[in-house]
């Protein structure tokens, strides 16, 4: 049975790598490149494979620690030949593409690390940060690691009303004495 979409051969889909690859902000794991990469009904998923296999092995792609990120070389050589993509394949790539950026973003911004104590307990690390820097950074202890674990958690689903209730609190006057 003859495949429909408007991607079909190797060439393509490595056309396509490139100009998603070109267009992501930081690293990416091969579950996520596949996602979006299968954006056309004409990709076939073993094709994909071998096509970033051969990526990384002409250097336009590099593997580091299971991650995917664009080098130079395939920069430049994605940017040559994007234009081949059909537009409505570009298009839809990049509306994906933008949504994965603004996670990616967010994620960068809102980090937590867990520090294992000597005693058994933990040090849980939570830092935000905007496009200008850390705004807020907090070393918690935590007496087991599912609590440390939940903490995390917290602090990643819900960090602007964490920093707002921080706020909040640190400028509170406990006295009753208006501070300048």
């Amino acid at each position: 049975m003859a495949r429909v979409g408007f991607i079909h051969d190797k060439l393509d889909i490595k056309f396509l790598v490139l100009y998603i690859m070109s267009r992501v902000v930081s690293p990416i794991d091969m579950p996520t490149l596949t996602d979006l990469t299968m954006c056309d009904e004409g990709v076939d998923y073993f094709a994909f494979a071998e096509a970033v296999h051969e990526l990384v092995d002409t250097e336009h792609l590099v593997l580091k620690d299971d991650l995917y990120s664009i080098t130079e070389k395939g920069r430049k050589n994605g940017a040559i030949c994007e234009s081949s993509l059909p537009y409505s394949i570009r298009v839809k790539c990049d509306k994906n593409v933008a949504k994965l950026n603004s996670r990616l973003r967010r994620d960068a911004q809102v980090r937590s690390e867990r520090i294992p104590r000597g005693d058994g307990t933990f040090t849980l690390v939570m830092a935000l940060d905007d496009e200008h820097g850390n705004l807020l950074t907090i070393e918690m202890l935590s007496a087991t690691e599912q609590q440390c674990d939940r903490l995390a958690e917290q602090f990643k689903s819900h960090p602007e009303q964490i920093y707002n209730g921080v706020l909040d609190v640190l400028l509170t006057d406990f006295d009753g004495k208006e501070q300048s």
